[in-house]
């Protein structure tokens, strides 16, 4: 979209994107999903320089974590639009180098057979299919095997599962009981949280949600899981959670929309209020 195309709106919407998630990427330099964001703001403010350089950056990112082809696909972006840029050919050629590396030992290596191939053995899968991963088995892991709180006060905050009933309220998170219950301040499990899942944190309260796009998801879905989906950027849509563990929440979600899902760590009291806002 051309800049001059843009209402005065949607630049302040730009603009306040940007602001929002230079925030994130200076705290967590390695979230490609946030730079993406960046990046795109970027581009439709016609804003160049910074478009190459946040291409750069997610390609430095991909590259820290292993994502060697992912790497590659975003350096060569950047030479489309730089084709001299030296920066990006020295890159290069060092990713060939660590990806020649690789390949020699990791010849003739038999993952399946070390036991890393990621798959449960078939009783367990079984077993997995008709459980409901909702977060709680990594909650109980980082706030009571931890010692943090008792295995009492887990079950008594943690909130209970009924697929078959309906819910009229949204669900508070097991987060904003705790604090409710003044067993552990919301702050504290929210650091928590950010640092087990590495899962991007954003202070919704500063962030103009889009309650027309949450309203257009699922009711039940939203209040039983707590999730917001609050803007739409290209073809991604930004959800926030305050479980970045529930997988049950994901799928259910992703079921309701082709596009593909960002989330974002959220304090719940945001949560809580954009919710009972969008669905009355």
């Amino acid at each position: 979209m051309a800049v001059a195309a843009l209402s005065p709106g949607e630049v302040s919407q730009l603009q306040q994107t940007i602001e929002m998630f230079e925030v994130i990427v200076q705290s967590q330099p390695n979230d490609c999903q946030s730079l993406e964001i960046l990046k795109e703001a970027y581009s439709k403010l016609g804003r160049e320089p910074d478009v190459v350089a946040t291409s750069k950056r997610i390609a430095k990112a991909y590259m820290q974590t292993g994502q060697l082809s992912s790497a590659i696909l975003e350096f060569e972006t950047v030479l489309q639009r730089c084709p001299d840029d030296a920066e990006v050919q020295a890159a290069l050629l060092e990713i060939e180098s660590r990806a020649n590396h690789a390949g020699m030992q990791a010849a003739g290596g038999d993952l399946s057979a070390l036991g890393l191939d990621g798959k449960p053995a078939p009783l367990k899968r079984m077993r997995l299919a008709q459980e409901i991963d909702d977060g709680r088995k990594s909650f109980f892991k980082i706030f009571v095997e931890s010692k943090l709180i008792s295995a009492t006060d887990f079950d008594k905050c943690w909130p209970g599962r009924d697929l078959s009933e309906s819910v009229a309220d949204v669900v508070e998170p097991f987060i904003h009981v705790l604090q409710e219950k003044k067993i552990l301040p919301v702050d504290e499990s929210l650091k928590l949280l950010s640092e087990k899942s590495r899962m991007a944190y954003l202070p919704l309260e500063n962030y103009d949600v889009d309650i027309d796009l949450t309203r257009g998801f699922p009711a039940q879905v939203c209040r039983r899981w707590c999730v917001q989906p609050f803007d739409r950027m290209s073809k991604a849509i930004l959800v926030a959670t305050s479980n970045p563990f529930n997988q049950q929440a994901i799928k259910e979600l992703s079921e309701a929309t082709s596009h593909r899902l960002v989330w974002y760590l959220v304090p719940p009291a945001d949560l809580l209020a954009n919710l009972r806002k969008a669905f009355r």
